[in-house]
């Protein structure tokens, strides 16, 4: 299981990773959008905002998300690190439902290209 802090450093690793992508991958991360991010076993959500390419986490809440974000994720932490990490690919974690993601469908139909 997780940390709090090394699901919070996955994701900056993951805003580094989505900041200096080229292409398809910049291209899909240029949204402007309110994002969550509930780890499950921790009971914790990052909020936050994907704009510019990059993740920005604003706050750590306690429990699920209180607002209703445009993009909604939902995992493990060591499914989150996992991914980060490349021992886990997002198609296949999406595809068994070890990973949920909620979005608007113009927004999924975009961030196709990051999975």
């Amino acid at each position: 299981m997780a940390t709090i802090e090394e699901c919070r450093s996955a994701l900056e690793r993951l805003a580094d990773n989505m900041a200096g992508a080229d292409g398809d991958v910049r291209e899909a991360a240029a949204l402007d959008r309110s994002l969550s991010c509930r780890i499950t076993d921790l009971d914790v959500t990052f909020v936050g905002r994907l704009e510019d390419g990059r993740i920005r986490v604003l706050d750590t809440l306690p429990g699920p998300p209180r607002e209703k974000a445009q993009i909604r994720l939902t995992m493990s932490g060591a499914d989150l690190v996992a991914m980060v990490d490349g021992e886990l690919h997002f198609a296949k974690a999406w595809g068994s439902g070890r990973v949920k993601l909620e979005a608007s469908v113009l927004d999924l139909f975009r961030l196709r290209k990051l999975l």
